[in-house]
C-alpha cells in the first residue's frame, strides 16, 4: 500500500516529530508508515485522515498485489 502522508506532512511544514506527537505515536511509526513498511490500524489511519482534513482514500493508496 503506498500512502501520501509525507507529502501531506511536508504540504504543512511539519516534521515527523511533530505529526508524531500530534497523532500519540512514535517519530518511528511515521517514519515506517511514509517508508511503506507499516500500514496503520484503521483506528489511526481515521486520526491521521481526521488530522489532514482528509479521507483515508486521499491518503492511503490501495493497489492489489499480482500473484
Amino acid at each position: 500500500m503506498r500512502n501520501r502522508l509525507e507529502e501531506l506532512r511536508r504540504q504543512h511544514g511539519i516534521t515527523q516529530e511533530q505529526l508524531a506527537e500530534l497523532l500519540g505515536v512514535s517519530r518511528q511509526t511515521v517514519g515506517s508508515l511514509e517508508n511503506g513498511r507499516y500500514n496503520p490500524s484503521i483506528q489511526l489511519a481515521f486520526r491521521i485522515a481526521h488530522f489532514f482534513g482528509r479521507q483515508i482514500e486521499d491518503i492511503f493508496l490501495y493497489e492489489e498485489e499480482e500473484n
